[in-house]
């Protein structure tokens, strides 16, 4: 793609005393396109993602968000970037309305109760004048995407965002997802559900002990792996590229 990407990163290292999370990885996602950033538990994924928010401080390597430094420029970022995280705590004593207002106020929207209303419609949360502790896996993770979409971050991460969901709440957020993509925004979709990036993500990404070991579009991914579908080509791409037992694998 000819455009800027909306996501840098460049050579990317992140230890954690003697323990590499990530190594000297490097990818770019571009307005409209939808990035899947695949791999096991412990592969690197979310420590990548938290950098984008500037959670986690890199120790070798640059971030950009939007052409900026999450460190430096950690309001600037939030403002462009939008996270949606698998169970991530809600206010119980508020209703989801309440809720949106609260979060709203962060980013001093000139229309936020407009804002508000039309992501009731879009999402389809008839139910936001009820109190959180009264929703659903799936009622909770729609209040999730909507409080990220608040503010129309150019920037999106969507992090296991299907996780315990059902089939319908399941197949709105890959509508969302799609929507999105249409709307211009660049999207990062980290997920275990191989079938949901496949149908979903533009080009694929997969980490295997911090290190991005495969890359390209899915059909890319299929050919090079001669696997029928993207769970097998995963599979066969991360064993090529696993170490042998006599090999050393250096951070």
């Amino acid at each position: 793609m000819a455009s800027t990407p909306l996501v840098e990163i460049e050579h990317l290292n992140v230890r954690f005393g003697s323990k590499t999370a990530v190594a000297d990885l490097s990818l770019r996602v571009h307005a409209g396109e939808v990035y899947g950033l695949l791999g096991p538990n412990g592969a690197g994924k979310t420590t990548t993602l938290r950098t984008l928010a500037g959670l986690i401080e890199p120790t070798a390597g640059r971030v950009l968000v939007a052409g900026l430094k999450p460190l430096q420029n950690r309001t600037a970022v939030l403002r462009r970037l939008g996270m949606v995280m698998a169970n991530t705590p809600l206010p119980e004593s508020m209703t989801g309305r309440e809720a949106l207002r609260y979060y709203g106020g962060f980013y001093d929207l000139a229309d936020l109760e407009g804002r508000i209303a039309l992501l009731e419609a879009d999402l389809d949360m008839p139910y936001l004048d009820e109190p959180i502790a009264d929703y659903s896996t799936g009622m909770r993770q729609r209040l999730n995407i909507a409080r990220a979409l608040l503010h129309e971050p150019s920037v999106l991460v969507l992090d296991e965002a299907t996780n315990g969901l059902d089939v319908t709440s399941r197949r709105a957020v890959l509508r969302f997802v799609a929507e999105q993509r249409a709307r211009g925004a660049a999207i990062i979709y980290s997920t275990h559900i191989l079938a949901e990036a496949e149908e979903v993500c533009d080009r694929v990404g997969i980490l295997d002990q911090g290190r991005l070991v495969a890359e390209g579009t899915v059909p890319e991914l299929l050919e090079r792996a001669g696997a029928r579908n993207l769970e097998l080509a995963y599979l066969r791409l991360a064993e090529a590229a696993a170490p042998t037992p006599t090999q050393e694998v250096h951070p």
